[in-house]
């Protein structure tokens, strides 16, 4: 071999010594952690997977009934609240429940609304102001009692029939406060729907439709997971 040959080959060598010290450890490691050759999920999988996260805790939006009170005095706040929460009373062995149907053989007019209800459950202050009188819903008949509350800034006044007192003539109240509990018909009326009978009287005396100044409303709520369990 001629010293040209010599020197022409050794750099060569060189540079492939070199590589060699540089892939060699590369080659090992991979020998010693081969590709694993195991399937990943199918992108279908993998799609409804990722689907099944984003579906959880969306809230929902549901529609509820409320009901409102009539704002006669302008303050952007209702003057009058539903004293059970429930309708007015439909049509029963005894009659109607609204404003006007006919009694005692249409011999006069119911002067108030029944609004539904379950024994023992609150009644509600369906005006704000002071409890001006408790009294017997029957001359005679000290079982089933009245309530009347008086605002004297709007000169209205309400009176709940059929309800167990919680408070007391003079106690201020507040609208949606509870006043007492419901008392059951059914010893006096059996088989009629319970309620409250609500009697609004408007200033000077008369009797006006609580109906027209209560009135039914669907509202949007929005249900999270949470609320809807409760």
């Amino acid at each position: 071999m001629t010293s040209l040959t010599v020197k022409t080959a050794m750099p060569v060598a060189r540079c492939v010594l070199g590589l060699a010290t540089v892939f060699a450890p590369m080659v090992v490691a991979a020998m010693e952690r081969p590709v694993s050759t195991r399937p990943g999920p199918a992108p279908i999988v993998r799609l409804l997977a990722n689907l099944n996260d984003n579906k959880q805790a969306k809230p929902a939006t549901v529609m509820e009934l409320v009901w409102k009170g009539a704002d006669i005095d302008g303050d952007g706040a209702p003057d009058f609240a539903n004293p059970t929460g429930g309708q007015p009373r439909g049509h029963d062995a005894f009659g109607d429940g609204w404003f006007g149907a006919r009694r005692d053989a249409g011999s006069r007019d119911h002067e108030g609304v029944d609004y539904t209800a379950t024994a023992g459950q609150d009644v509600h202050a369906p005006v704000s102001g002071y409890v001006t009188k408790i009294g017997y819903a029957y001359a005679g008949d000290t079982s089933l009692k009245f309530v009347e509350i008086t605002n004297p800034a709007l000169h209205y006044a309400a009176r709940a029939f059929y309800v167990t007192p919680t408070v007391e003539v003079g106690d201020a109240v507040r609208l949606g406060q509870s006043v007492g509990k419901v008392e059951s018909l059914q010893s006096h009326y059996p088989g009629i729907t319970n309620h409250v009978h609500l009697e609004i009287l408007a200033p000077g005396g008369d009797r006006v439709n609580a109906a027209g100044l209560i009135k039914p409303t669907m509202v949007a709520k929005v249900e999270t997971p949470d609320t809807a369990a409760d």
